[in-house]
């Protein structure tokens, strides 16, 4: 389509201008009677978080998101791009991407007097009409809503009282369109202050002279709770200012953890090596970030970021990248031991409390670790300790002792004096005649995890061994060469008396 390039072509077209919010508006209310999707790409807040998005936009309301670490505030705030027009005009060379019909600046009103009809018109685009800003102490209102060029006045002979003279900040460059300031509490409080005509009365200040610049801008903010004591504060008098708050959350539910992971990790490699991930591999990755908003050992006020799982899903892949490639394998499974060389992902993603510092990063890390393989294990197996609490000559039911005599096998091979030693360097086919050797084990591993394949069938039966072993079923022991040694714990209990 051929679009007006002046001022009379654009007249001719019958374009009427109307503010940012009523585009807004305007445009989600074409995306809610169509049906369309409202934040593709978005999982895990269709009924909680972005209805009430959708009802501020709606209310042509500023807003902020409130939110822990990793709950997709900033990709929200982007996407709402999306609610603007494709194209709006805007009078060529006007800093403040002035509307054709209502010239802000000088330089605007200039052209269409020097001009009239014939004064040249640009398109911007929606991604040219978002911008944002992460807010960190050294944020001046210079940076923000702009100064007095000095350089300027003098070389153009003008009073500073002059709007010619005025160097713009991002804010006022982003008039007609949106302006996002993430980690709001971060800016120090006289920098706040700034904001509060440009929300309310939609104007700003610079300096002490008299210049006033009406601005069309949607102003919207994203914040972490934690901000509010560790770092700084939401004045006052501008959190009155911004119409809606709306808190944020993590998945709730595993599925939708496992839907977002999948989504965001880099898993295909162009390395000629196909790495498979199991279905219950992914579990037990999301089940880690689980574990880690549950943990006694993690500082819960700073959260979990959605990035732990990403992080530990690619260094899976990863490491079981590498190990096809020294092995010169073309298609491998991910194991249960890369986990523990993909522990640098967690590490790195959690805030300790005091008893979690004492016990160490590392150690804490491969306890959550620890504690996802339990959960997945629970969740998929039957408890065989249940039936422990019936008193002497009471039947325990049905299910119960079926449980116990599903793990007796398993438990009795071990209990006959010889360990299982996998190496996680060790290519698939040995890896799996390893696994095979215990009794038991494949019949379990297949009616509960139900592999898809001969790969995936000795990775879920060495789940079951590290999910025996978390339930205190089975001792473990992995030494500095990569090797894990299973073997019946009450052997290794008493081998150790032994030592003593």
């Amino acid at each position: 389509m051929t679009r007006a390039r002046t001022l009379g072509e654009l007249k001719a077209t019958g374009y009427r201008p109307r503010t940012v919010k009523d585009e807004l508006r305007a445009n989600v209310i074409a995306r809610l009677r169509a049906g369309d999707e409202m934040f593709p790409g978005i999982v895990g807040y269709e009924n909680t978080v972005e209805p009430q998005i959708v009802n501020a936009l709606l209310s042509k309301h500023d807003f902020i998101l409130l939110g822990l670490r990793g709950q997709a505030k900033t990709r929200l705030l982007r996407s709402l791009a999306q609610f603007l027009d494709e194209f709006v005009p805007a009078i060529d060379g006007c800093p403040l991407n002035s509307d054709p019909f209502e010239p802000l600046t000088h330089h605007a009103r200039q052209a269409i007097e020097v001009h009239g009809d014939a004064a040249p018109i640009r398109w911007m685009h929606r991604d040219e009409r978002y911008q944002e800003k992460l807010a960190t102490p050294d944020v001046t209102i210079a940076d923000l809503i702009g100064d007095i060029d000095p350089i300027k006045a003098a070389t153009l002979r003008l009073d500073y009282s002059d709007e010619r003279v005025i160097h713009y900040g991002i804010l006022p460059r982003t008039n007609r369109g949106i302006f996002a300031i993430n980690e709001l509490p971060d800016l120090q409080p006289r920098i706040q202050v700034g904001l509060l005509n440009i929300l309310e009365e939609k104007d700003f200040q610079i300096r002490g002279f008299p210049v006033r610049i009406p601005l069309d801008v949607a102003v919207v903010f994203s914040a972490n709770p934690e901000d509010y004591t560790n770092r700084g504060n939401i004045i006052t008098p501008l959190r009155d200012r911004i119409n809606s708050q709306i808190i944020t959350h993590y998945p709730l539910t595993r599925e939708q953890g496992m839907a977002i992971t999948s989504q965001e990790a880099w898993g295909h490699r162009d390395s000629g090596v196909d790495v498979v991930i199991p279905q219950f591999m992914r579990e037990l990755v999301e089940e880690v970030a689980i574990q880690a908003r549950k943990s006694e050992y993690v500082d819960q006020n700073s959260g979990v970021s959605a990035r732990l799982p990403i992080a530990l899903l690619e260094n899976l892949v990863s490491n079981a990248e590498r190990r096809a490639l020294r092995t010169g394998e073309k298609s491998v499974v991910t194991r249960v031991c890369d986990l523990q060389n993909a522990v640098s992902a967690v590490s790195g993603k959690v805030e300790l409390v005091l008893e979690g510092e004492q016990e160490g990063a590392m150690a804490v890390a491969r306890a959550l670790l620890g504690r996802g393989v339990k959960a997945v294990f629970q969740q998929r197996f039957p408890d065989a300790f249940k039936a422990k609490g019936r008193r002497r000559g009471q039947s325990a039911p049905e299910p119960e002792a079926q449980a116990a005599s599903e793990y007796r096998p398993i438990l009795e091979w071990f209990a006959g004096g010889q360990p299982l030693r996998i190496g996680d360097d060790m290519p698939s086919a040995a890896f799996a005649s390893e696994l095979e050797r215990v009794m038991g084990l494949a019949g379990l591993a297949s009616k509960y995890l139900e592999p898809a394949n001969a790969g995936e069938q000795a990775v879920a039966m060495e789940l079951v061994l590290e999910g025996m072993h978390q339930s205190s079923m089975l001792s473990r022991e992995r030494t500095d060469t990569a090797v894990t040694e299973y073997k019946d714990m009450l052997k290794s209990m008493l081998s150790g008396l032994g030592d003593d």
